[in-house]
């Protein structure tokens, strides 16, 4: 009995031990799942003022032909009608000077430093709810009217630098713990007089050192170093929405060049998360710099600072309205957003072949290897950001299980991106908009752009994205890293996009909202054309007219620009960041490109621990001024000794500056020292054959026979012969040729190089040069049979996160 009484005794507490880590496991699972989930970003929830109505016909979808009129560098700007400044209580103007009519759904966005709602338009239900304020200043669910347009009054707001904890506080709580900085030779309080109101429906911003005895409707320049810095900001958008403002977008972010007497102008209609119109960024940044000059004076000279998308908007603006920036800080840069879709939109349909069409071969369980396709940046330790989502989703989805370690730049930097740009029927904010709404417009950056991609019969937007011809794994098959077999299973099998209108709903569990990932798909595969070596898929062709229209808009850049440009960003290829590094380098070949060197752009890349910036604006102001004193000696002949190319390590030190650091592989010389400590990467357009600039968009195609003849596939040219029967039937139009320019850029000059520039109110000579070398092959399109360097044009025209 003693021993059976031991025994159950023994048996119990093993009983108990087991579910008590059973539960425990499964609780810890619980609350591992749970903690993920949570982390993950989703759909916002409906906000208590959704845009409810639109004006009649806002929504008609119309057909348009692309667009087909000048170059914004060579068309003029209408006169400024509006009576600038805008007096604190009024508002700006509501419509464009000349970017266009405005457009609807449009959503009111926040402003978090006056705490107040927009101004109501109208009471015929379009636009956002306004409503009753109650007696303790809370909203009530009263509505006193509508807002179409999102006005707000122009307001103006003191705050501090408290001394105690170096933050920013409205002046009115100051306790004797005021800051102090020196500028113009004088020691003054750290107060900063903040001006916010609309302009062009959108939220702009003035920020400066309050002057000697300045009243809040009449600013005092004492303590202005009479340069203004013109802050951009990024992020991928797609229209229809306001953006918010706080004193953080440029109080805080441009703590350091306050202290320092800059003044700093922002609106919300220069951040990309908002939309990608230059126009419209054009138009208000005129705008603003107006209501700014009303108020203080005309700078010395603006120069443009921001990353990311902002970098794009400096590099455009550089390029379509010389004037509007004297000089420009890109940081994190693109040349522009539509060159980025070239390859971006090869990210999913590539993953999708790795992680689910091959998944058998072992090859492709190494990240490094895909990276021989891809081009992009790839790590094999990486835990990327849709980790715990893919650990969740395998208990419901063989795809998910035994997936690859690691990741690409492709998963980590632009997973969830394309949907955003491309799927017209999803929108990351569409609960902010009634579902009448939502349902009726059509999302995507195509549409948000369609005045200049135009839009077919069927109503939606066309599109500028190409991959007809595309060889995917070209250089890899010609390098020996991939065999014939691999390379024609991979190309039979990556189609495309689906149109428009045959695209569904996205499938991604942060961006549905739902709990359980039943239908999830990180890749949007049932919006992909997919085939197979026996039926290979169809490719995507683009409107030839949208192409058209997006390079007389001026929303590619070209590389013709003549200021001062300092490109600086942090080294991310090793994080797996979108802002990768190449980028600062296709936009000096497309600036070298169109003007035989590239003497007026910089590029400064530093570990992520060291900012430049203040160095970088250092430089350029002793550029401006050199230009100031003698314009006649232009950009590039005032460069100072100590404007040079450079990188930095972690602490701020120069690892090496001068001509020659980044020399590369991009422009066929021997790795330079920052490239060495810095190295970049690929596209998988560029592992395609395309060339650095990544500004084709609709390659030349050629027989697949003409291709063998010319040698294209190396060592594989025997195997490919072999294989004709299949290369016709995945390339039945052919195959591309980079040796030819992009077919969709205009035949036309799209405008004439040469004359003067005014670059901080002088006349400077603009400085092209003779091409030689390589880069001459622009102007003289090479034959087929003559080994080139791949060019895209025939005749030459550089977020803060």
């Amino acid at each position: 009995m003693a021993w059976s009484a031991k025994s159950f005794s023994a048996r119990y507490l093993t009983r108990r031990l087991v579910v008590g880590v059973t539960v425990s496991f499964f609780v810890l699972l619980a609350l591992g799942l749970w903690y993920g989930y949570e982390k993950l970003p989703r759909i916002p929830g409906v906000p208590k003022a959704p845009v409810v109505g639109v004006p009649e016909g806002a929504l008609s979808h119309a057909p348009m032909p692309a667009y087909m009129g000048d170059h914004p560098r060579k068309s003029g700007r209408p006169a400024e009608y509006f009576p600038f400044p805008v007096a604190i209580g009024g508002t700006g103007p509501v419509e464009t000077l000349f970017s266009g009519p405005s457009t609807y759904p449009f959503l009111c966005g926040e402003n978090m430093v006056t705490g107040l709602q927009p101004l109501v338009d109208n009471h015929s239900g379009e636009g956002v709810p306004v409503f009753a304020v109650g007696e303790n200043g809370k909203l009530t669910d009263d509505v006193v009217g509508y807002s179409r347009d999102c006005s707000h009054k122009t307001a103006v707001s003191y705050f501090y630098r408290s001394s105690r904890d170096g933050a920013f506080h409205p002046l009115e709580e100051a306790q004797n713990d005021i800051d102090k900085v020196t500028v113009n030779g004088s020691t003054t309080d750290f107060i900063v007089r903040l001006e916010t109101g609309t302009i062009n429906r959108f939220f702009y911003a003035i920020a400066a050192l309050r002057g000697e005895g300045e009243s809040a409707d009449s600013p005092n320049t004492s303590n202005w170093n009479k340069r203004l810095i013109y802050q951009f900001r990024g992020g991928v958008g797609v229209g229809r929405r306001q953006g918010n403002i706080s004193r953080t977008a440029i109080v805080d972010r441009r703590e350091d060049q306050l202290a320092r007497g800059y003044a700093i102008v922002y609106s919300t209609a220069n951040q990309t998360s908002n939309h990608y119109n230059i126009w419209l960024a054009e138009d208000t940044a005129r705008r603003l710099k107006k209501q700014f000059a009303a108020l203080y004076d005309e700078p010395l000279y603006t120069v443009g600072i921001g990353g990311s998308g902002g970098a794009i908007q400096q590099y455009l603006l550089a390029q379509n309205a010389p004037g509007v920036l004297d000089a420009a800080v890109p940081l994190y840069s693109y040349p522009d957003m539509v060159s980025q879709t070239i390859y971006v939109f090869d990210c999913e349909p590539l993953e999708y072949f790795f992680d689910v069409v091959a998944a058998e071969d072992a090859r492709w369980q190494k990240m490094s290897e895909r990276e021989t396709v891809i081009g992009l940046a790839s790590r094999e330790e990486f835990d990327h950001r849709f980790k715990i989502l893919e650990t969740a989703a395998s208990l419901f989805d063989g795809r998910y299980r035994g997936r690859a370690e690691g990741a690409s730049e492709c998963v980590q930097g632009w997973r969830g991106l394309v949907p955003l740009v491309n799927n017209p029927k999803f929108v990351h904010f569409k609960k902010s908009y009634a579902d009448s709404i939502a349902e009726r417009t059509h999302w995507s950056h195509w549409e948000d752009l369609r005045d200049f991609y135009g839009a077919g019969q069927d109503g939606y937007a066309n599109s500028a994205w190409d991959n007809q011809g595309v060889q995917y794994g070209l250089e890899a098959l010609k390098q020996g890293q991939i065999s014939v077999d691999e390379f024609l299973r991979l190309n039979a099998t990556i189609g495309g996009w689906k149109a428009p209108e045959d695209q569904a709903g996205e499938r991604l569990w942060f961006m549905n909202g739902d709990l359980f990932p039943v239908q999830l798909s990180v890749w949007s595969e049932q919006n992909m054309n997919l085939g197979s070596l026996d039926n290979p898929a169809p490719r995507n062709v683009a409107s030839v007219d949208a192409i058209q229209g997006i390079y007389r808009s001026g929303h590619v850049f070209l590389g013709d620009v003549e200021i001062p440009i300092l490109d600086v960003r942090h080294y991310l290829d090793g994080e797996l960041d979108m802002h990768h590094s190449l980028a600062s380098f296709a936009s000096r070949e497309r600036i070298r490109r169109a003007r035989g060197h590239a003497d007026n752009q910089l590029i400064w890349m530093s570990h992520k621990n060291y900012n430049p910036v203040d160095e970088a604006l250092d430089i350029l102001d002793h550029w401006m001024q050199k230009i100031i004193e003698h314009p006649e000696l232009g950009v590039a002949g005032n460069k100072p000794v100590e404007a040079t190319d450079r990188c930095f390590d972690s602490s701020g030190n120069v690892i090496a500056a001068g001509p020659g650091v980044w020399d590369g592989a991009w422009n066929h010389k021997p790795d330079g020292a920052c490239m060495q400590e810095y190295p970049v990467h690929s596209t998988s357009r560029q592992m395609a054959g395309a060339p650095i600039t990544g500004d084709v968009f609709k390659c030349a195609l050629q027989p697949v026979e003409r291709a063998v003849a010319k040698g294209s596939y190396g060592n594989s040219t025997a195997e490919i012969i072999a294989h004709i029967a299949d290369m016709h039937r995945i390339f039945p139009d052919g195959v591309c040729n980079y040796n030819e320019p992009d077919v969709g850029r205009p035949k036309d000059r799209l405008f004439h190089a040469g004359g003067d520039v005014i670059i901080a109110g002088h006349s400077v000579s603009a400085d092209y040069r003779q091409l030689s070398g390589q880069i001459a092959a622009e102007t003289e399109v090479q034959k087929d049979e003559v080994e080139a360097t791949p060019v895209s044009v025939r005749e030459p025209e550089v977020e803060e996160k």
